[in-house]
């Protein structure tokens, strides 16, 4: 009796291998971050709107701030993000020499942003106006200091990534992190609007 060959049937549908979209999942994993990081700054805004006029006794907004080189310092975070506009469209242009370019210009804003908060904060605790002074101080430093920080952790970022383009070119990756960077980097200069307007315009002139 002859063996009868069974042939293998085919898998069902669910079996098949997935489909993976990296790129998705790294785009909502990095909105995920960005609203942790709403959250995060919410309860700095909050914290200094309650201790932002306990001065126990000490200097005021009014007495410290020079709202001369903060405007001279918005400007170099707002011109930050529109050079990093450009550094978008060059990519997608796929123009490779015109995007580092244009991140380089955006690195340079973006040392002058940090190079002036560091002259602030050193010429305030120079004056006696540290983050200990008050609650008002201890607020300040906190927030803007906060802000700061993300701003020193993109700026690394921007390095590494002009590095990566340098030697990998436009790849798809490069592309997402890029656009992963343009969005952290829009949501620090508007971090800093709500800054400068709640902290340094409301403090001196309300």
């Amino acid at each position: 009796m002859s063996v009868t060959h069974v042939q293998e049937t085919e898998k069902p549908q669910f079996y098949l291998t997935e489909e993976h979209h990296p790129e998705n999942s790294t785009m909502l994993g990095f909105w995920l971050y960005l609203m942790s990081d709403c959250l995060i700054f919410a309860v700095l805004f909050a914290t200094h709107g309650v201790l932002g006029r306990n001065y126990a006794a000490g200097p005021s907004p009014a007495d410290l701030f020079d709202l001369g080189i903060v405007a001279v310092n918005t400007a170099m975070l707002l011109f930050s993000s529109i050079t990093y506009g450009f550094a978008m469209l060059q990519m997608e242009r796929n123009a490779k020499m015109e995007t580092l370019v244009w991140l380089g210009i955006t690195g340079v804003f973006g040392a002058i942003f940090l190079a002036l908060e560091l002259y602030e904060f050193t010429h305030l605790i120079h004056e006696g106006a540290g983050p200990t002074r008050s609650a008002f101080l201890s607020s300040f430093f906190t927030l803007v200091g906060t802000h700061g920080l993300h701003v020193t952790f993109g700026m690394i970022w921007l390095i590494t990534l002009m590095v990566q383009v340098t030697k990998h070119g436009l790849s798809a990756e490069n592309r997402r992190r890029l656009m992963c960077l343009s969005m952290f980097w829009h949501f620090l200069d508007i971090i800093w609007i709500g800054v400068f307007s709640f902290v340094y315009l409301l403090g001196v002139l309300g």
